[in-house]
């Protein structure tokens, strides 16, 4: 174990303006460059919710890290590093706040499409896929159940919604925002994204039942991944062991936090939503810690 933190909920720089804060991430403003600070916070339903996943930030920035060293022959990325020797001078006396969960990054302009990619009938697309027999207008086999494989991987986009809920969009609609060529270009890095990554995580004994992607723009207007990468709140980890279609699986990502708050008979959408009890907080954070250590091989978060 490196280094011991609490949970971090909020993230303030001195002297650093702050660019955006999401959900999870607060980004801050360096001029020609972004620094993206990973926090604890974890979101469900649209909510922030008021529980704090220990580890969950470095996960997600380290996860992010070894994805976008394997893939970038794929796809370049925004990352510069995210080693704190790497960062301004200025921002050295937060390194204990930084540490492992913090990101110096490419400016980009986002394209404001989420990229998913499904390799399995699961989530929303299992529930558009009893109701129409698609997915984001991709007509799909009859007789399929949830969690079924299917036979090739769709890419099935969403509007990009900073307040309220994505939704999904064909890739018809897709091209009448970004444009037909961009949206081809996009669709296959995706699919080739999702291939190279999943036949890895197979051989680690790890489903990747679906994910998303976001993309941007550099000043050069060259095409680049941005934000995270295969990361267990941008994807859905399940073990491959117990896999067994006709159900919902056992996972290593957020949907076990999703599955804890319908069971409180929350009705997910009048605020606030209920605190997290301490046994799902620590069962979260393990989740989280065990899909990257399986992933990565790595034992160099707690």
């Amino acid at each position: 174990m490196d280094k011991i933190q609490m949970a971090v909920g909020e993230v303030e720089l001195p002297g650093i303006p702050i660019f955006k804060k999401g959900k999870v991430r607060n980004v801050f403003d360096l001029g020609d460059r972004l620094l993206i600070v990973a926090t604890d916070r974890i979101s469900a339903f649209d909510f922030v919710l008021p529980s704090l996943i220990p580890y969950k930030g470095q996960v997600l920035t380290q996860l992010s890290r070894f994805w976008f060293d394997y893939s970038f022959l794929v796809c370049r990325n925004h990352m510069i590093s995210t080693e704190i020797s790497d960062f301004p001078a200025q921002l050295r006396q937060s390194a204990d706040l930084l540490y492992k969960r913090s990101m110096l990054v490419k400016k980009a302009r986002v394209i404001p499409v989420e990229c998913v990619v499904r390799g399995y009938l699961s989530g929303s697309g299992w529930k558009e896929y009893q109701e129409t027999g698609k997915v984001c207008g991709i007509k799909l086999p009859k007789g399929l159940q949830e969690s079924s494989r299917l036979d090739e991987p769709i890419f099935t986009p969403s509007t990009k919604a900073d307040v309220g809920h994505d939704e999904n969009i064909t890739f018809k609609e897709m091209e009448k925002i970004v444009g037909s060529e961009l949206s081809d270009k996009i669709r296959k890095i995706s699919l080739e994204l999702y291939q190279k990554a999943s036949l890895y995580a197979i051989s680690k004994g790890i489903i990747i039942a679906d994910t998303k992607f976001e993309f941007g723009l550099d000043e050069n207007e060259e095409l680049m991944l941005v934000d995270e990468l295969f990361t267990p709140d941008s994807s859905r980890f399940w073990p491959l062991a117990t896999y067994s279609p006709g159900k919902s699986q056992p996972s290593l990502d957020k949907q076990y936090v999703r599955d804890y708050l319908l069971s409180t008979g929350w009705d997910r959408k009048t605020p606030p939503p209920p605190p997290l009890p301490p046994e799902i907080i620590e069962q979260t954070s393990r989740r989280y810690l065990e899909i990257y250590r399986l992933l990565t091989g790595k034992n160099d978060l707690p």
